[in-house]
């Protein structure tokens, strides 16, 4: 199993909390994958948002 970087990891679980207000307990719990795929959800809606779309 590949180690994952704290400060990474710190990143990650900032910007999902900042746009979902979710625990950070509940946060610690999503995989990889989950939270990668959270944060390019974000991300889309963050760009249509900008976008005016």
């Amino acid at each position: 199993m590949k180690t994952y970087a704290a400060k990474e990891l710190r990143s990650e679980i900032a910007y999902i909390a900042y746009h979902f207000h979710w625990p950070h307990g509940e946060l610690l719990d999503l995989d990889h994958v989950e939270r990668r795929s959270y944060i390019s959800q974000i991300a889309t809606i963050n760009q249509r948002l900008a976008d005016g779309t």
